[in-house]
């Protein structure tokens, strides 16, 4: 008999492991939700939620949440929030190899520099637990002044996803912005 992993939940999806509190970041958010039975209403989206508060939490206002269809409203979802100048945009959802699943062919034609390590260091944690996780296709890159980051579809791959970008954020964003290495 299969034994089912334990069900996650919320607290499962904190970001950092040290004490120090997070350096607080300016700027704005958008998470976009890939999901066509979530923007249909027939499912629950699980994912934005925890993206959001998080984001918030580091001090990003606002931070929207959009839930779209996969497919090309998942590109100018994306195209959306760059022409905004939104800061940090992050995608949950359609990275896998389903059929529908193109959110990483949707994004590529934004990103204008690619930053392939968060995702390989996403997708390494995950296998640890899950090794489906390595079937992940998920991009990450600068397009303008937006950071650019497509993550999974899954509670622990987002989990996975904040763990990775919480301790590299600020200074992404102050590098972007012209900033020196410490």
């Amino acid at each position: 008999m299969r034994e089912m992993p334990a069900r996650r939940s919320d607290a499962d999806c904190r970001a950092r492991d040290d004490e120090a509190p997070a350096p607080a970041l300016h700027g704005s958010g958008r998470v976009i939700v890939a999901s066509t039975r979530a923007a249909d209403g027939t499912y629950e989206d699980r994912t934005g939620p925890l993206l959001v508060e998080w984001l918030r939490g580091r001090g990003l206002d606002p931070v929207d949440r959009e839930v779209v269809p996969d497919g090309p409203a998942v590109g100018e979802a994306v195209g959306r929030a760059i022409a905004e100048g939104t800061d940090v945009v992050l995608t949950t959802g359609g990275t896998g190899i389903a059929p529908g699943d193109v959110t990483p062919e949707q994004t590529a034609p934004h990103l204008e520099r690619e930053l392939p390590g968060i995702l390989e260091e996403v997708r390494r944690r995950g296998a640890g637990t899950a090794p489906a996780a390595l079937l992940s296709r998920g991009l990450a890159g600068m397009a303008g002044r937006s950071l650019v980051v497509n993550l999974p579809g899954s509670r622990g791959g987002v989990r996975d996803g904040i763990a990775v970008l919480d301790p590299i954020l600020d200074h992404l964003l102050d590098q972007r912005d012209g900033g020196d290495h410490a």
